[in-house]
């Protein structure tokens, strides 16, 4: 691939990813700084020439969303006042897009505001991964490229060589993601009876549809605040027989105390990738990451090279699997 016209920088939080993307394309992050001033005002200056240029910008709305996501802002501005060619936003997780729908009276839907706030400062596309649902790439008028984690966790977990693996949905609104798991690893489906009765991120799991005796259940879900879904499923999963628990995320979004939850819980190892910087799951050893980078550094090649990104969403090449936890 040639490097001649393509620039990569990286945001305040997504330093590690880019430079393991940058790692898999042979390039390098561009220069940069982002820092907060006492006031809380966010800082951000290009520290080379990008006239000309095609920006790729390495930032996930994470832990620190409502920081993350104006740094956003300001970067996207600050490249076009300094006439790039091009903008585009590589945001491994956003993290507003479980604001997704108006489902109760007087709410916002607040992943359709960060949608037109990032176009109006100038990104002409944006790259993401496992979106909270697939309409919110409708709430973008510029392309989105959504890429998927499940090629790259299905093969950590083939890898794995697991006895009777079972997939279980935590609830029957992920079932039909949690159905393209199954079928990947040629495994059986279990679903989860959820239901929340508040915004406390606490939920309670009513019933389980589908035999987990004896078997590796495997929970698969996008994300995870409060761990509270997951322990709570896998406790019942217990209760039905299940012999080992193992979950899967795409985004590890767990705080400090989730952390602590899920240590204590039955779950037997949880499986996430590097799409956010979270510093809480440092040192526990049920939680492992694969990295997604790879995925991304091999999307932004066929991006600027104007190729198809499609062979990506089903099955990836081995290059892009990592081969062991990080």
């Amino acid at each position: 691939m040639s490097m001649g016209e393509i620039k990569i920088f990286a945001g305040s939080t997504g330093k590690a990813f880019a430079d393991s993307m940058c790692r898999y394309m042979g390039a390098e992050v561009g220069r940069s700084e982002s820092f907060t001033f006492s006031d809380g005002n966010t800082f951000v200056r290009i520290g080379e020439t990008v006239r000309d240029k095609d920006v790729y910008l390495v930032q996930s709305i994470g832990l620190r969303p409502n920081d993350e996501f104006v740094e956003i802002l300001f970067w996207i501005d600050a490249f076009k006042r300094a006439s790039a060619n091009t903008v585009t936003v590589i945001m491994p997780y956003f993290g507003y897009a479980k604001g997704d729908k108006k489902d109760e009276p007087r709410v916002s839907i607040r992943a359709r505001v960060c949608a037109e706030s990032i176009e109006l400062a100038g990104a002409d596309r944006v790259v993401a991964m496992d979106l909270h649902s697939h309409q919110i790439q409708g709430f973008f008028k510029k392309p989105v490229d959504h890429l998927f984690a499940l090629p790259v966790l299905c093969e950590t977990l083939l890898r794995m060589q697991l006895s009777d693996p079972v997939i279980v949905s935590p609830d029957a609104g992920f079932a039909k993601q949690a159905r393209k798991y199954a079928d990947y690893l040629g495994a059986p489906l279990a679903i989860g009876d959820k239901t929340r009765k508040d915004h406390s991120e606490r939920a309670e799991i009513m019933e389980l549809i589908g035999d987990v005796r004896g078997k590796t259940a495997v929970m698969i879900d996008d994300f995870s605040i409060s761990g509270g879904t997951l322990v709570e499923l896998a406790k019942t999963l217990v209760e039905r027989g299940a012999a080992r628990v193992i979950a899967c995320l795409s985004h590890i979004v767990l705080s400090e105390e989730a952390v602590k939850r899920i240590e204590d819980s039955p779950i037997e190892l949880l499986i996430g990738t590097d799409s956010i910087y979270n510093p809480h799951i440092a040192g526990c050893s049920k939680i492992k990451v694969v990295s997604v980078a790879p995925l991304f550094g091999e999307a932004i090649s066929r991006i600027h090279n104007r190729e198809s990104i499609s062979p990506l969403f089903d099955k990836v090449p081995d290059k892009l699997i990592t081969g062991s936890f990080q």
